[in-house]
């Protein structure tokens, strides 16, 4: 997918872009591509983006570990103020932060990377707990050796080494 050249906006029809979407994102584990549409509109001082895509992911259940599909859908919108970027190196150790800080900022003569924000924003849409819902989900079993003192297994070969200097 291609980058928007903000300025570009301002020559546009009503001074938005759309653009319909049917694309792998890269770095998105998907059994599908990334379907929707995404609208980008200039407002003057901040650009309004707009994100409404669904696709199915492959995910791996915290409990049990096995991989399963997970629909996932994204209705989304976001403001990105237009503002020139304050290059000051000689920032403070110690600094109040403003809650109007707390913004995305684009330069007014930038890009604005679709795939990037796509992908940002349906990683913000993923389940924090990924559970697969099969009835017979349970944790793996971990078998115990009953003739070893040794719990974890990656000192066994310490365990042989120590054995071997006792003899």
């Amino acid at each position: 997918m291609e980058k928007i050249y903000i300025p570009r906006l301002l020559k546009m029809p009503e001074q938005k872009e759309e653009i319909k979407l049917n694309h792998q994102i890269s770095g998105l584990n998907s059994l599908t591509p990334v379907r929707g549409f995404f609208q980008v509109a200039h407002r003057g001082n901040f650009l309004e983006l707009q994100l409404q895509a669904n696709t199915i992911l492959t995910l791996i259940c915290d409990r049990c570990l096995r991989t399963f599909n997970h629909r996932l859908e994204v209705d989304t919108s976001e403001i990105i103020l237009l503002k020139e970027e304050e290059t000051n190196l000689n920032l403070p150790l110690e600094m109040e932060i403003l809650t109007e800080d707390l913004s995305e900022t684009l330069p007014p003569d930038g890009e604005l990377i679709v795939d990037e924000w796509i992908y940002e924003q349906i990683s913000l849409a993923m389940p924090l707990r990924n559970l697969c819902g099969n009835d017979d989900c349970q944790p793996p079993v971990i078998e115990e050796k009953k003739d070893s003192n040794i719990k974890d297994n990656r000192w066994s070969a310490l365990s042989d080494l120590k054995s071997l200097i006792k003899e």
